[in-house]
């Protein structure tokens, strides 16, 4: 099947067809669930740590000012 028709059916452009494919295509289904699982718990560390930076920007302002 032509990339094109496939992209058509999935509803999925080529270009987004062939970047999926550079960053997930020699890997197995286990190993793309690994990644997508690594990926989910990056992005919650960083909301983490994001969070905690801004609790230490208020209190530096609070004992600043106080």
């Amino acid at each position: 099947m032509a990339t094109a028709e496939l992209c058509r059916r999935h509803g999925l452009s080529p270009a987004s067809f062939y970047k999926l494919k550079s960053k997930y295509g020699g890997m197995e289904v286990s190993e793309a669930a690994r990644l997508k699982a690594l990926e989910d718990e990056n992005a919650r560390l960083k909301r983490l740590l994001a969070d905690t930076m801004l609790d230490n920007v208020v209190l530096k302002d609070l004992l600043g000012k106080g």
